[in-house]
């Protein structure tokens, strides 16, 4: 059972969120507003948070930004009713880990949830495994990321692309590939979302001194080889 916070301020659809969160076996919290989903978020700790975008007071994108910057790691899936990429960007670049557009199908939903959840490793405890490449260090139980032993802060899906990176470096994956792995769900078969967060990994791992270390392989994806 993961513990969950729901931020929705229409009430029929937070009970809706809340009834199906709760019969899928999970413990539910619920807010109605940015500010207090905010206080709440960073007083409280959480398996994964569903944030809708529209809110009164903060919106869901400006609570995501500022759980984000006091450091919490926690899986963020943001609901919306826009369906442009520019708003998908914003949510993604703010920090959200994934993003559903309203309406949508409940399996879908769960779904998204299942994988968050498995991503962030809450359901069950996993072997503890160090990929290396290099001064590069990922550990997969402890989502811990470190370069040259000074720590890389990633988010969930920041950590899960690195890690497949990593189990498959050297090797030229697709963004198709990517995409799956990663998210389980495309984005209506655009990649930017890969691309954005290609670019976060790189910006993150570059303020540790590894600037040249994922590959662009155009028209193709993405490699991750040691610098050289």
């Amino acid at each position: 059972m993961a513990k969950i916070l729901i931020v929705e301020d229409e009430d029929s659809v937070a009970r809706f969120l809340s009834q199906a969160i709760t019969e899928a076996g999970h413990e539910v919290t619920s807010r109605y507003d940015g500010t207090t989903a905010l206080e709440t978020g960073k007083t409280e700790t959480f398996d994964l948070i569903m944030l809708d975008v529209m809110l009164a007071g903060l919106d869901g994108v400006e609570v995501c930004r500022a759980l984000r910057s006091s450091g919490l790691r926690t899986p963020i899936l943001m609901l919306t009713a826009k369906d442009t990429i520019e708003d998908k960007i914003r949510g993604l670049d703010a920090g959200a880990d994934d993003y559903l557009v309203k309406p949508f199908v409940l399996n879908e939903l769960l779904a998204r949830v299942r994988a968050l959840l498995r991503r962030s490793r809450f359901e069950g405890s996993e072997r503890d495994e160090e990929l290396t490449l290099g001064s590069l260090v990922l550990h997969t139980s402890s989502m811990q990321v470190t370069v040259e032993g000074k720590e890389v802060s990633l988010s969930a899906t920041e950590f899960a692309l690195l890690e497949y990176l990593m189990r498959h470096q050297g090797k030229v994956l697709t963004r198709e590939e990517l995409l799956e792995h990663v998210w389980q769900f495309d984005f209506g078969g655009d990649s930017n979302v890969l691309h954005v967060y290609i670019s976060y990994l790189r910006k993150k791992l570059a303020s540790r001194g590894l600037t040249k270390i994922i590959h662009t392989a155009r028209g193709v994806g993405y490699r991750l080889q040691e610098e050289g």
